[in-house]
């Protein structure tokens, strides 16, 4: 999908040339003479059309405007929650027909965050997956003209949200792939393919290359697997080598059955999803390609399957990680952990200036946030408040949870200097303090994303979350 940001006021609309134009109003607006105005006062007046939320009236072929379709969509107070409705509501209204351009005007000028949203509305409420159907119906719109009464002063805000909607894309169509089609090596190749953008590199070590590096937890959930692990590093240099640059780790488990500790059968195959923080990686260095911001970005991603066979690791085997703990592994399904913890030692290499892992950890982080808000811990309060910024500034909502000390006695065990799992109580934080161990050498966040990253039922597909979190956080985050 194209997108090209125009001067139009609602005049100037009128007589774009387009298959659709969608208006979006506040309740706010006042009409004036131009054709658009006319028309909405008409409906208005007629009561065929309300300004409140989601609310929309559709007119084919209007008079005295050169568009096919018209959408006059209302959005409430213009608030982010209401404006994503809007757009959702007005581009379903259009679906049907044959748009492959589209405009898309604001009556009232928009706010920064308004605008950055209206973007990656319309890319989601116009976004198909193709890639495993035998007959694709792709998608239908191609062209997408954004129009504001002062484009030139937008155009830096406007290319951040473009090049947003290019990652989430990006880790959507990653995430979404069955595991078939979206193997370790296959996710490797999603990588390299990056490198072919300038300032990014990728680098990629099998199995021999990991086992060189002593990832024993990382390979221990590998072992019952016939896809050979990867473990994939990216770099994204646009500033000079002595700035530290912030390590984003993607939990990359191409397809979780739980292992010897297996999973239910129902809705089992949503575990295709449990490799979306390393999808949400891909993303990010996407969007960082296409801006080419002046910062240092390291991606890392440990990616393998967890299956039952066996060679698999079991339930009260010991393993050496990477730092030299060991670990009693109570529950092979708490695998996630297992291979963050390597990656987070391999991340000292790079002596960074933050570290921010991003995982499908727990369903516990899903049962205390549900599909809202994102959990996110972090060791530095400086960083979990620019994270928290960055989630309520992209519309990508995280929330703080707590890393008291105390929430580690679960972990304590008899046969290893650390258990991966503890009781039910505080899932999502026993996980955080596991991962902890491993990350005292840095500042450190972990976003667990399992109650975001994708939606299940009639919408079932990844969301490509917390990619706009993350790439805000990013762009901020040297000045």
């Amino acid at each position: 999908m194209d997108f090209e940001l125009k001067t139009l006021d609602l005049a100037g609309a009128a007589s774009e040339k387009c298959d659709a134009l969608i208006v979006l109003l506040t309740e706010s607006f006042k009409p004036s003479r131009d054709a658009v105005s006319v028309l909405l006062s008409q409906a208005l007046k007629a009561g065929d059309l309300e300004l409140k939320a989601s609310q929309c009236l559709s007119v084919y072929r209007p008079d005295a405007l050169a568009c096919t379709r018209l959408v006059l969509a209302a959005m409430g107070d213009g608030s982010v929650r209401d404006l994503r409705k809007a757009v959702s509501t007005a581009v379903a209204a259009i679906k049907g027909g044959k748009v492959k351009k589209l405009a898309l005007c604001f009556a009232t000028a928009p706010s920064e965050q308004a605008l950055h949203c209206a973007v990656l509305a319309v890319a989601e409420a116009s976004y198909v997956y193709t890639t495993t159907k035998s007959k694709p119906e792709p998608r239908t719109i191609e062209r997408v003209v954004i129009g504001l009464a002062d484009a030139n002063a937008c155009k830096p805000l406007f290319q951040r949200a473009v090049a947003a909607v290019a990652g989430i894309e990006y880790a959507k169509e990653w995430a979404n792939r069955p595991a078939n089609h979206a193997t370790p090596t296959q996710i490797a190749g999603a990588a390299k393919a990056l490198a072919k953008f300038a300032g990014v590199q990728c680098e990629v070590l099998g199995p021999k290359q990991v086992a060189g590096l002593a990832m024993g937890s990382f390979m221990a959930v590998a072992q019952g697997s016939n896809e050979p692990l990867r473990f994939i590093v990216l770099r994204y240099a646009g500033a000079a080598k002595a700035q530290p640059p912030t390590v984003l780790i993607g939990k990359g488990i191409t397809f979780d059955s739980g292992g010897i500790s297996l999973k239910p059968a129902p809705e089992m195959d949503e575990m295709k999803f449990d490799m979306s923080g390393a999808a949400s990686v891909l993303g990010v260095f996407r969007a960082l390609a296409e801006l080419k911001p002046k910062i240092n970005v390291v991606g890392l991603i440990p990616a393998c399957e967890n299956l039952p066979d066996g060679r698999s690791v079991k339930p009260g085997d010991v393993v050496t990680s990477m730092s030299g703990q060991t670990i009693e592994i109570l529950n092979t399904d708490a695998e996630g952990r297992l291979v963050l913890c390597d990656a987070l030692t391999y991340a000292e290499r790079f002596k960074p200036r933050a570290v921010i892992d991003i995982a499908t950890l727990t369903g516990a982080c899903m049962i205390a946030l549900g599909g809202v808000r994102s959990g996110m811990f972090a060791s530095n309060d400086e960083l979990a408040d620019a994270l928290l910024a960055a989630g309520e500034a992209s519309s990508d909502l995280c929330w703080r949870m707590p890393l008291d000390e105390d929430y580690a006695e679960g972990l304590k065990t008899n046969f290893a200097d650390v258990a991966n799992v503890s009781g039910r109580a505080g899932g999502a934080i026993t996980a955080a303090k596991f991962l902890q161990r491993f990350a005292g050498k840095f500042p450190w966040a972990h976003l667990d994303i399992a109650g975001t990253a994708w939606k299940s039922g009639i919408a079932k597909g990844a969301t490509g979350r917390p990619v706009a979190l993350l790439l805000h956080y990013l762009l901020n985050s040297v000045k």
